[in-house]
């Protein structure tokens, strides 16, 4: 679960981090997309291929980074639920299906 984010800032199992991650089960890792605000299906390529049953991206604080609709499609057409929202708002959603006990991931942009 995440305890805890703000603009620029999370908080996951007591440790904060500052850059863009992508979390899934205990695995937690920095996210760096090609093109910055565009989630492209390169970005979240090895993530896909776990499987997990959902994956919630967090676009932002402002909500500006997008995810394009061959993206949707790769993700949905592996069988993933996709749930895009401000990242506020997908962390709210990421616990919701934790607390589930779903299998879910998330990747995180942290800032605008």
């Amino acid at each position: 679960m995440i305890e805890n984010y703000r603009f620029g800032h999370v908080e996951i199992a007591g440790q904060e981090y500052t850059s863009d991650v992508i979390v899934h089960g205990d695995l937690i890792e920095s996210w760096w997309r090609v093109s910055g605000h565009i989630v492209a299906r390169d970005d979240i390529e090895a993530l896909v291929a776990k499987r997990p049953a959902a994956l919630v991206v967090g676009t932002g604080a402002m909500g500006l980074m997008r995810v394009p609709k061959e993206t949707r499609q790769f993700i949905e057409g592996n069988g993933i639920a996709l749930i895009v929202e401000r990242t506020a708002n997908a962390v709210g959603q990421f616990n919701r299906l934790c607390a589930e006990g779903k299998d879910v991931a998330i990747a995180m942009h942290l800032t605008c």
